[in-house]
């Protein structure tokens, strides 16, 4: 039996998630009002960035598994602000504070400013539905 090759690791996905959530973050600031685009904007990023965290230990996995501990955890440090930051931007969301999360969204687009967008943006809005989504799971306390 021949050896699998995953072509479409987890380093795949959370590259194709940062440009997403730039893109968003991008459409986000050039809103003058809260509805329901805004809405949507904002919890994609949220959801976008839960997903982003979900990638670090699948990346992490291998290192660990050969003995690369140090590697595994600067990588996890690296990215660990992915999670910390939805958090933040969840609560605030919810609780109706859009200057948070404006201020969030601001440092996310900084934590990503070494991503390179590409010149031909796709005409797809993957943040449609996405208030609905997150509205759906569990409030926060």
């Amino acid at each position: 039996m021949s050896r699998m090759i995953k072509l479409d690791g987890s380093g795949k996905e959370r590259t194709l998630l940062t440009r997403s959530v730039l893109r968003a973050i991008q459409e986000l600031m050039r809103q003058t009002e809260v509805d329901d685009k805004t809405r949507d904007l904002a919890s994609f990023i949220v959801l976008a960035l839960e997903a982003i965290h979900q990638t670090i230990d699948q990346s992490v996995q291998a290192w660990e598994n050969r003995g690369y501990w140090l590697k595994a955890d600067r990588f996890r440090l690296e990215w660990e602000w992915a999670g910390l930051l939805a958090d933040k931007m969840r609560q605030a969301i919810f609780t109706d504070d859009w200057d948070t999360v404006a201020v969030t969204a601001v440092k996310v687009s900084s934590r990503l400013e070494n991503v390179q967008l590409p010149k031909r943006q796709p005409q797809t809005e993957p943040w449609k539905g996405a208030w609905e989504q997150l509205s759906s799971v569990t409030r926060p306390k």
